[in-house]
């Protein structure tokens, strides 16, 4: 049988065998998703090769399943985060009720999101959306908290994504006759300029809801923080990739073959970068961890958006290049709360601090993930970012420089609070009986940490893959010239490269290690938080030296006015009248049959009376 066939037969099959197994025995269950997620990825790469396809015909409609380079850069973090995943739940989720929704919904989510990078026509790009878009709801109110606030608003925007797509869909086969996406990218250049406005825009209204562009990002960081640690970091991470994913092909294959495209590129890098401003603010605003990364999820995919849009040859790449950062070191992140929250039963840092000695792996994945998330070298985050930033000024997009920046400076406040508030901060005895987080959660998060090492040191082993994904998408080969792209990729000398400032910060930390060990490292005695003086003063027990609330009201009181205007109210106050108006209707439609019948006599009285003067 076909590859493709088997990959879509074992998840499927998994899913529905995984969750039915859970009445047999447990251990079986959680074996069962293993294998469920792993042996189709492990299929998808030694089996699947470039080119590759499968066809499906139903009632007349043919679909198209097939492997391009573009969707193979995108299977790298739906399968590769998505194992990491898996294995991390086992574990988090042991204990758990309602096991097998949880696991069959995984399984649904990694199955559909491999689905739409096979797809080649638009009817399975859609089912296969549909798919996604249902198991993650199903996620975001599986723990039964705020269903209607959080899973009722994700559940609305995505229908409004969806409709969008679909009634592009339409538009595309009332022109082409054909659902293939070759045909529609093919035909689009002598489409009437209304097509070849209107496609595009509704195809990225569906990409943008997904993607958590402002204005269509509200439901984000409810859905982030509401669904459980073990599959927000396969939502944030791999999940808000299928809306890039789409966004790029729609700038790529369409908008740049038309005059107006500038318009559609200006506009989108413009709500990208206001996307990474509003939800770095925010994050920095909260105090609870869950919701702290959900707002950062929101601010770092504005910056991908903004380099999507941009649309240079190093905008792509920059962006595409943040894209898999990201689902490294934010699938880490949430990772790293949710081993903190089963150690500890609490996300927030007002409550939990000092875990640093009690969760040392654990502090150590999530340093090296803030620091690929704050852009520091030697890791991935600096390469993306200065790409970034050097395609902007390069496209004399100053401005926007300012604003990508701003909100990429403004990020440090919000790792700081995450460091110090988990980890680096006071010792309390009520934390003492804390313990690292089990093996199989632990595991995960470093290989993730380490990768984000390893490509900030050898960049071109992800911006290969990333060139080959352009050129699948008919973008020019940038491979011979990538070396002379970005000032940072060129050889020692007159240029910035990483490798000499990673050298010397590994150098630096060797140094201080000899030193320390020198000095009697083992024999210096351990000291208490509370092992200290504050102005003569030496605190007592009862005393927080740590922050706890209202760490950055200075800041905040500077960037209030931005704050205070929130689109989420504009939402509200729209949903309040749209229940005000079907309220009203359901007083007109009463169900009562005489009620109906004093309509029609009405009508056919105001008919009699006014007919002839209506009729003119």
């Amino acid at each position: 049988m076909n590859p493709v066939l088997n990959i879509f037969i074992l998840f499927l099959g998994g899913a529905i065998l995984t969750y039915f197994a859970g009445r047999i025995n447990k251990v079986l269950q959680s074996l069962l998703f293993l294998a469920s997620v792993l042996v189709p990825a492990f299929l998808f790469y030694t089996q699947l090769s470039i080119g590759q396809s499968a066809t499906f015909s139903v009632d007349g409609i043919t679909l198209n399943w097939s492997l391009n380079y573009f969707g193979w850069l995108f299977s790298l973090i739906v399968l590769g985060l998505g194992a990491m995943a898996a294995i991390y739940a086992v574990s988090y989720m042991k204990g758990k009720q309602r096991l097998g929704t949880f696991y069959f919904n995984f399984i649904l989510s990694i199955m559909s999101m491999t689905g739409i990078l096979l797809s080649q026509d638009l009817i399975s790009f859609f089912i296969f959306w549909e798919i996604m878009t249902w198991s993650s709801y199903l996620m975001t109110i599986y723990n039964g908290n705020k269903v209607q606030s959080i899973g009722i608003k994700y559940f609305v925007f995505s229908a409004i994504g969806a409709y969008a797509m679909l009634m592009a869909i339409v538009m595309v086969h009332s022109i082409t006759g054909s659902f293939l996406i070759k045909d529609l990218i093919n035909a689009y250049p002598t489409m009437q300029l209304g097509m070849q406005i209107w496609i595009p825009v509704l195809l990225l209204t569906g990409f943008a809801v997904k993607a958590a562009m402002m204005p269509l990002h509200v439901w984000a960081p409810g859905a982030y923080s509401n669904s459980p640690m073990a599959y927000t970091s396969v939502f944030s991470g791999a999940l808000s990739k299928m809306g890039v994913y789409g966004m790029t092909i729609v700038f790529v294959t369409l908008i740049n073959k038309i005059p107006q495209g500038i318009w559609f590129r200006e506009v989108i890098a413009w709500m990208g970068g206001i996307t990474a401003v509003i939800g770095t603010l925010w994050a920095i605003k909260q105090d609870d961890a869950k919701k702290l990364l959900a707002y950062s999820s929101v601010a770092q995919l504005g910056y991908i958006i903004t380099g999507i849009a941009i649309g240079t040859e190093l905008a792509l790449l920059a962006g595409l290049f943040l894209a898999v950062m990201h689902a490294l070191f934010k699938g880490t992140l949430f990772m790293v709360v949710g081993a903190v929250e089963k150690q500890t039963g609490t996300t927030n840092f007002t409550e939990v601090s000092g875990l640093i000695r009690k969760m040392p792996w654990t502090f150590f994945a999530a340093l090296l993930s803030i620091i690929a998330l704050a852009g520091i070298p030697p890791l991935g985050g600096f390469v993306g970012k200065w790409m970034l930033y050097e395609s902007l000024i390069t496209s004399n997009h100053y401005l926007l420089v300012i604003v990508i920046f701003f909100s990429s400076t403004a990020a440090f406040l919000y790792c700081y609070k995450f460091l110090f508030g988990f980890f680096l901060g006071q010792e309390e005895k009520e934390w003492s009986h804390v313990k690292e987080a089990p093996a199989a959660m632990v595991v995960p998060m470093v290989i993730l940490s380490l990768l984000m090492f390893v490509l900030g040191t050898f960049p071109g082993i992800l911006l290969s893959p990333i060139n080959n994904g352009l050129q699948a998408l008919g973008y020019t080969d940038s491979y011979k010239n990538l070396w002379e792209t970005s000032v940072i990729l060129n050889g020692w000398g007159n240029h910035v490269v990483l490798q000499p400032i990673l050298y010397y910060i590994i150098a630096i930390f060797l140094f201080f290690v000899v030193f320390l060990t020198l000095k009697g490292y083992k024999n210096t005695r351990y000291v208490t938080t509370k092992d200290i003086s504050s102005s003569g003063e030496i605190p007592k027990e009862d005393e927080n030296l740590t922050f706890s609330e209202n760490f950055y009201q200075p800041f905040f009181r500077a960037v209030e006015p931005v704050m205070r205007r929130q689109i989420d109210k504009f939402y509200k106050n729209l949903g309040e009248g749209l229940e005000a108006l079907f309220e009203f209707m359901r007083r007109i439609y009463t169900g009562n049959g005489q009620t109906y019948a004093i309509y029609v006599i009405a009508f056919v009285v105001i008919m009699l009376l006014f007919g002839n003067y209506l009729l003119k």
